[in-house]
């Protein structure tokens, strides 16, 4: 029976990547718990244990006493000096449990505690394996679809996380069986496991996208300055090359416009602007708003706050605002100003 212990606890260590003194120090603990609630809560208990020969030694501590009344706990003189010559009454002899004794209580004890510490284990290394992707886009399988509330439980390697409807991509057309990528937003450990955060509507997953689909932005040739978005709608993207010879927007298009097309048909169909990135805050802005032909860019130098006011062609008004203002309020969250709109014939109103 020990024997049977110990291989499971090394092949634990070795496999799992749980340590064998800490098992150890579970079971001892766990040993000393079983005898107590066997021999009417003595807990006093000596476990020793001996790796290389693969073997538990337990003893129970009695008080040697003139009469029994507490079998678990008590001796008498007469059985404590088969034990011991030198017994005295008051005092205590230990009684080493034989296999019929111990080794039920050892071999169920260790048997939970392997099982627990598999467990407990294979959490630890998924909370491991999860935190090395955090902030990284990895690919999932949906097991199942709530019809309620229209949630996604998903699969991803040993793990599994849901995404709420809140999350998902406008009406996602998808089904129990397909595969789908999600950014991993967070990780955060619970009993229960790990708790892993997850996303289709973080403007970072577009973002990620971009890098494992265009080679530029993953070697750094080209940079991602900041991404604003309304998730199953509408992205803009704002872009720098770092080498004067390639041209940030038509790589990221690519050729027949294949890379970019590959990124919006993940996204189902979300439109992404693509942005040309400026240090100069004025052509940033100018750049922010297209499709619409900015005419001027005007900043009030005695305030702080980072506000501009944008003139266009009278004809240009609704395009630069957008439907329902989508157009400038994506520009502003990419851009950090707050843009205000007013049309080259001199009627001003804000957005």
């Amino acid at each position: 029976m020990s024997a049977e212990i110990f291989k499971s606890l090394r092949l634990l260590e070795k496999e799992r990547g749980i340590s064998m003194d800490f098992m150890l120090e579970k079971i001892n603990k766990a040993i000393v718990a079983a005898c107590k609630n066997n021999y009417d809560g003595n807990e006093e208990v000596i476990v020793s244990i001996d790796e290389e020969k693969s073997l538990f030694k337990v003893e129970l501590l009695k008080t040697v006493v003139k009469k029994v009344e507490i079998p678990g706990k008590e001796i008498s003189l007469t059985e404590a000096k088969k034990i011991n010559k030198k017994a005295k009454l008051g005092e205590q002899v230990g009684i080493v449990l034989d296999t019929k004794d111990f080794g039920r209580i050892a071999a169920q004890t260790a048997r939970n505690i392997i099982r627990q510490g598999i467990k407990d284990g294979e959490k630890s290394l998924i909370t491991k394996e999860f935190q090395n992707k955090l902030n990284q886009i990895v690919s999932a399988l949906i097991e199942r679809i709530d019809s309620k509330t229209g949630a996604f439980t998903l699969r991803i390697g040993k793990a599994e996380s849901t995404l709420p409807k809140n999350e998902q991509i406008g009406n996602e057309k998808v089904k129990e069986g397909d595969h789908l990528k999600v950014y991993v937003s967070d990780v955060k450990s619970s009993e229960k496991g790990p708790k892993i955060m997850i996303s289709r509507t973080n403007s970072n997953f577009v973002k990620k996208l971009f890098e494992s689909e265009i080679p530029e932005i993953a070697e750094g040739i080209i940079e991602i300055k900041s991404v604003s978005r309304e998730a199953g709608s509408r992205s803009k993207v704002a872009l720098v090359s770092n080498n004067p010879k390639v041209d940030a927007i038509g790589s990221c298009i690519g050729s027949h416009g294949t890379r970019l097309n590959a990124i919006i048909e993940e996204l189902g169909g979300e439109k992404i602007d693509l942005v040309e990135y400026s240090e100069d805050p004025a052509k940033y802005i100018a750049a922010a708003l297209a499709p619409a032909h900015v005419i001027n860019v005007e900043f009030n130098e005695e305030e702080t706050s980072n506000t501009c006011k944008v003139t266009v062609p009278d004809n240009q008004l609704s395009l630069a605002i957008g439907n329902k203002g989508q157009n400038v309020r994506l520009a502003a969250r990419l851009t950090g100003y707050k843009i205000d709109i007013h049309p080259e014939s001199g009627f001003y109103g804000e957005a």
